[in-house]
């Protein structure tokens, strides 16, 4: 994406570390991203860069944090683990799905949280971890 990149409306976007090409698919029965050792039951993906921004900071592993533009391939559901439990109504426009994202684009140009807003925001899923309850359900 270059800065004269208009998204259209209804975009969605996936963040990870993985690296990946346009017209390869993301899909279900992987490891999670979020140091997590289950295997996924669904691909998860936004409405909104800044949500798929999170996505891409708190992935686990080593690569960088990419953002992608993806197509979902099948059915999909607000996800319940946002949706439910912290902004009723979705206004991050946060998805699940049991079917396969195709990558349709990089996102190349982006900004990230600051450091303090990524500390704190790492923090509170740490007191999340120790009292057993997991990022992603």
């Amino acid at each position: 994406m270059n800065e004269k990149t208009v998204f259209s409306r209804g975009s969605f976007f996936h963040g990870t570390r993985a690296d990946l090409k346009t017209g390869d698919l993301i899909v279900t029965g992987k490891k999670k991203n979020y140091h997590d050792d289950r295997k996924s039951r669904y691909v998860y993906f936004a409405g909104t860069l800044d949500a798929a921004i999170w996505g891409a900071e708190l992935a686990e592993g080593e690569g960088r944090e990419r953002l992608y533009v993806v197509e979902p391939t099948g059915d999909f559901e607000d996800d319940p683990n946002v949706t439910d439990k912290k902004f009723p109504g979705n206004p991050t426009k946060s998805y699940r799905s049991e079917y396969p994202l195709k990558i349709v684009a990089e996102v190349i140009k982006w900004e990230g949280h600051s450091p303090e807003i990524l500390n704190q925001m790492l923090e509170n899923l740490r007191k999340l971890s120790e009292q057993g309850i997991k990022a992603i359900d």
